[in-house]
């Protein structure tokens, strides 16, 4: 069975500054350029049964810059829409919020632009998702272009854990991979947040 390749998109303006960006289309950065060729390299030797990815640009370029080819956009794959917090920073959220943490108290409503989701509603996506991608593995390795919270709970779902449990894994820098598998029928977490 192959392993699932989870790949977080280059840096943008918005990952530097820390800035929430579910679905607001922010472009790669020059730097965001730089490590999506950077990973060509790391993921030219694989047999990939397919490659999925978020279709917003900084996904699609990023799968892109890295070499990978017959990307299917793929709308489960969409970073998590943070309503009202899209654009803002954790500080900025946390001042007017004090205390707030995304994983247990979550978004509130934005216009109509962002209207938020809920986890239970990520991770619902998230598992359309996988249950795609596992009989695929079968062919080979399968390779996501996604997001850092989106990545985060697609690693819990994979593992069959809660999605809150996601702030147990470190947020993946961008332009790093992840790897997903199976040792001994279960799933497992192999690698995370490799440059």
């Amino acid at each position: 069975m192959g392993e699932l390749i989870v790949i977080r998109h280059g840096q943008t303006a918005w990952s530097l500054s820390g800035q929430h960006a579910g679905r607001t289309d922010v472009p790669l950065t020059e730097a965001g350029e730089a490590s999506a060729r950077a990973l060509a390299p790391k993921l030219a030797g694989r047999t990939l049964a397919a490659v999925f990815s978020s279709p917003l640009s900084r996904a699609m370029r990023t799968a892109e810059l890295a070499g990978l080819t017959d990307v299917q956009p793929d709308p489960g794959l969409l970073e998590w829409d943070y309503g009202g917090y899209e654009g803002l920073t954790a500080e900025q959220i946390q001042a007017a919020r004090p205390g707030w943490d995304l994983w247990r108290d979550g978004v509130v409503p934005g216009g109509a632009e962002h209207p938020g989701e809920d986890l239970a509603q990520v991770a619902a996506r998230v598992d359309g998702v996988l249950d795609r991608i596992r009989p695929l593995l079968e062919g080979g390795d399968v390779a996501v272009v996604a997001h850092g919270h989106l990545s985060r709970i697609l690693a819990m779902r994979w593992l069959g854990l809660g999605p809150s449990m996601a702030w147990i894994l470190g947020h993946p820098h961008p332009g790093t991979l992840g790897y997903l598998a199976t040792e001994g029928g279960q799933p497992v977490i192999t690698a995370w947040n490799v440059h």
